[in-house]
């Protein structure tokens, strides 16, 4: 798996997708680093849709679940 990347929105994080997402976009989310936090979105909403906020523990949390 490889990430893609998006490019630097108007809301200043470089979103990334993984390059399971096809060339269609499809059912997928963006991931973006911000300082203190991880930001998740819907790749189809991504303009205008919801964000995700999660912070730094929580997301090493989560990465270490889907992991194992």
């Amino acid at each position: 798996m490889s990430i893609e990347q998006q490019g630097n929105a108007a809301d200043g994080l470089s979103w990334v997708k993984s390059s399971h997402s096809g060339p269609n976009g499809g059912d997928c989310v963006e991931v973006a680093a911000g300082a203190e936090a991880v930001y998740v979105r819907d790749s189809k909403t991504a303009g205008d849709g919801p964000v995700l906020r999660i912070g730094r523990d929580g997301w090493a949390a989560f990465v270490a679940l889907a992991a194992g």
